[in-house]
């Protein structure tokens, strides 16, 4: 079993002040708290190994420019926060489709932001217990396994809210009216 305590303040004012091995014990005995940590935030696990190196990478590299001792791990969580989120967004990039037309008219993109819209009002109404698996599964990226872990729920009880939600979305999105419908056809 680790450790599970941060590095003492001795430690990290001797890391900060340059000294190589307590450097080196800084990062080993952060690592558990570090990948812990970006196991809860990260879409996948493979991510949250990246987001860990990379953050222990950063504490290895600018431990000197750390202002106070006590304030290591949040220092630490803030990079690994940030790590996650930027990986996300690498993420999202590439599942992007790629549009069809170099630049979309003014009112494509209107239509494009009322869709949206739409969209985000159907999940803001939806139950809190619905929305939080929706949003954890479907827009965060996070594994079945991690959502229902996160909520307490069983994976079973994760799949039949989120098949709830998803139904329900779906629903309403059909049932309300859509933007280009309500456009006429008329040029007067």
């Amino acid at each position: 079993m680790t450790d599970q305590t941060w590095p003492d303040e001795r430690l990290v004012t001797a890391a900060r002040e340059g000294e190589s091995a307590a450097i080196a014990a800084l990062v080993s005995g952060s690592y558990p708290h570090v990948r812990r940590f970006a196991h809860t935030l990260c879409a996948s696990a493979e991510d949250a190994e990246d987001a860990a190196q990379e953050a222990l990478i950063i504490l290895y590299r600018k431990i000197g420019t750390l202002r106070a001792s006590g304030a290591l791990a949040s220092w630490v969580f803030r990079i690994v926060r940030n790590e996650c989120l930027r990986q996300w967004r690498m993420m999202t990039r590439q599942l992007e489709p790629m549009p069809d037309l170099a630049v979309a008219s003014a009112e494509d993109e209107a239509v494009r932001r009322l869709e949206a819209g739409r969209v985000a009002a159907v999940i803001a109404a939806l139950p809190t217990d619905q929305r939080r698996v929706l949003i954890m599964r479907d827009v965060q990226g996070y594994s079945g396994r991690m959502v229902a872990d996160v909520l307490g729920l069983s994976v079973a009880a994760m799949k039949s809210r989120l098949h709830r939600a998803r139904a329900t979305v779906h629903q309403q999105l059909r049932n309300t009216s859509h933007p280009t419908q309500e456009r006429s056809g008329h040029n007067d």
